[in-house]
This record gives C-alpha cells, sequence and structure tokens, in this order.
C-alpha cells in the first residue's frame, strides 16, 4: 500500500509542477507591456528646445481662416481624449462634463441636469461661437477663469478649427460657420 500511495502522490506532485511550470512560461510569453504613464497624451504646447525661454508667442491665424480648411473627420478623431468626460450623441447623458451634441450656437453653461462650476453658471448670455469654442479649446481655464473643467487645452491651432467644424455637425440643423 504504500508503494501505491507513493504513486499517487508523485503523479499528483508531477502535475502540480507541469502546471506550475506551464503558468510561468506562459506568464513571461503573455506578460502585458505596461505603458511608462498611464492615460492619454493629451495634446500641449511645444516645450522650448534646450530649457531656453519660449520665443514670443505666435498669433493664431483667425478661426474663420481656419474654418475653411477644417477637416471635420480629423476633429472627429481629435475628440477622442474628450470621450472620457462628454457624449457625443443626440439625448447622450452627461458625465463629468455636458453632453455637446448641439453645442454650437448654444448658451453657456445651460445643459439640463448638469452641474456647471459657477464661473460657467454666470455666462449663459453668452453663445458658443466659433470664436468662443476656439478659445476655450485652447485654454478653458485663462477663457473661463474659475471653470472646473481640468483638460489643459489643444495647442495646435488647426486642430481647434477642426474640432469646432465637427462640433457644428452635432445638431439636427448644423448652423453656418463664419466665412472669410
Amino acid at each position: 500500500m504504500n508503494i501505491e500511495a507513493n504513486k499517487v502522490a508523485g503523479a499528483l506532485l508531477s502535475t502540480l509542477l507541469v502546471v506550475m511550470g506551464l503558468q510561468m512560461v506562459s506568464g513571461i510569453v503573455f506578460t502585458p507591456h505596461k505603458p511608462a504613464v498611464p492615460g492619454y497624451d493629451l495634446p500641449s504646447a511645444e516645450p522650448a528646445a534646450g530649457g531656453a525661454a519660449p520665443a514670443a508667442a505666435v498669433e493664431d491665424p483667425p478661426i474663420v481662416e481656419r474654418l475653411a480648411k477644417a477637416d471635420v473627420a480629423k476633429g472627429e478623431k481629435a475628440t477622442a481624449a474628450c470621450k472620457a468626460c462628454h457624449t457625443f450623441d443626440k439625448g447622450g447623458a452627461n458625465k463629468v462634463g455636458p453632453h455637446l451634441y448641439g453645442v454650437y450656437e448654444r448658451n453657456e453653461g445651460t445643459v439640463e441636469g448638469f452641474a456647471y462650476s459657477a464661473a460657467l453658471k454666470g455666462r449663459t448670455d453668452k453663445k458658443w461661437d466659433a470664436d468662443g469654442l476656439d478659445h476655450f479649446l485652447k485654454n478653458p481655464k485663462a477663457y473661463v477663469p474659475g471653470t472646473a473643467m481640468s483638460f489643459a487645452g489643444i495647442g495646435n491651432a488647426q486642430t481647434r478649427a477642426d474640432v469646432v467644424a465637427y462640433l457644428n455637425t452635432l445638431a439636427d440643423s448644423p448652423k453656418p460657420l463664419p466665412k472669410p
């Protein structure tokens, strides 16, 4: 009986050893590569090379000129990171930020059921036009001091125009964009 018990115990231990070995080998082969910094890379201004003092700010071309060359498809792609906080669908729910369907020419701070910061609640007399959206997308905290939006902004002027053109398409009847 001792020999039989030893054979069964040996078979069980050998099986366990093989399973553990296979698990370790598959863990090595199929290890996911974790990014150095988790999250999205948000667009931002390029830092000056070599740590030198930044050059004088270059004035962006007027939004009407950039809208003439705007690409709606590029604008939609540029909003990928925005989907973490906003919905873009008609009747979409408010998330961390308000839904953006029909945002173009809508009064600022007026989405029903969204708890705006005091800074945006006081701006309901202003509309989200091309110029306002462009400035807000460039630097939300500079355009609306005190806003709760933590997004740093989109540094590329043409990308902002693409996003404005895309946001205008999110409506039952898109409004005409300004022409140069």
